[in-house]
């Protein structure tokens, strides 16, 4: 069953432009008319106004692979909400606040800073972020996570901009997760988004290019996910090139404007490690 699903997901990113639709790889998830899909069912708009977000997620859990998007952020100026595309090991029935696995980039505000976290079987804080050098939402970026038994690479446009690699002293995914996306507000509480302006909602979302390529995980046991039958698990992803070293370090010092590591509050034990980033 695997093996066949894994072909299909993979012919249909060879011929994404032809053949390859939201419903191949994703499904509503909430939102009722917050979520929005075009006609060729090539494009999704996910609005959020004073009612509510909406979100949408993978149809099957994985394993391993090479997970991305093409996104737009909402274009009208706003502090307080959130535009994210993220992995996570959350089931509907779990509360996010609980230990689990996630991988995320998310959007706070519209101002153009990205912040990407690591949950590895807890409640984060691993938080990254950068002040990107175009601006989101004027035209849709690709943004990508490479997830097999190695690293963790998350990359935008192709250029790397965090890794995580594993090893016995860094916690490390060890089961499925699926994809989701969504645009939401976050409660009052939580003070460091800022405020929403809401005289200039609705604020929407673009996502297309929903292709990518996965190993979809039989069940919680994703070891069969680590053959080098798939190309992402091969001798030459367990780590960065020297040219992708060099891009990461090149982007890391010019545009990263916060690291959990440098926060006494949020350091973790891997941050002691040298080259844990």
């Amino acid at each position: 069953m695997a093996p066949l699903t894994f072909l299909a997901i993979l012919l249909c990113h060879f011929f994404v432009a032809a053949n390859c639709t939201f419903d191949d790889y994703y499904t509503y998830l909430w939102g009722g008319d917050n979520f929005m899909i075009n006609p060729q069912r090539t494009e999704v708009m996910l609005k959020l106004n004073n009612y509510s977000g909406a979100g949408f997620k993978s149809k099957q859990n994985y394993g391993s692979g090479v997970f991305r998007i093409r996104m737009k952020i909402p274009n009208k100026k706003t502090g307080g909400i959130i535009t994210s595309f993220y992995l996570t090991s959350l089931r509907n029935d779990e509360s996010a606040s609980s230990n689990h696995f996630e991988l995320d980039f998310e959007f706070f505000g519209t101002n153009g800073t990205v912040q990407t976290n690591v949950f590895m079987n807890d409640t984060g804080h691993r938080e990254q972020a950068f002040k990107l050098p175009f601006n989101p939402a004027w035209d849709f970026h690709t943004y990508e996570i490479w997830w097999n038994q190695y690293l963790i690479l998350f990359s935008i446009d192709g250029i790397p901009i965090r890794v995580h690699y594993h090893s016995p002293f860094k916690p490390y995914p060890i089961g499925p997760m699926h994809i989701e996306a969504s645009i939401w507000n976050p409660p009052p509480e939580w003070i460091w988004p800022g405020p929403v302006n809401w005289a200039n909602a609705p604020f929407i979302a673009h996502y297309t290019d929903f292709a990518f390529n996965a190993c979809p995980a039989p069940s919680d046991d994703i070891k069969e996910c680590y053959s080098k039958n798939y190309y992402w698990n091969t001798e030459k992803y367990i780590q960065l090139s020297d040219d992708q070293k060099r891009q990461l370090k090149t982007f890391r010092a010019t545009y990263m404007i916060y690291d959990y590591c440098s926060n006494p509050s949020t350091w973790q034990p891997e941050c002691s490690l040298q080259n844990s980033e």
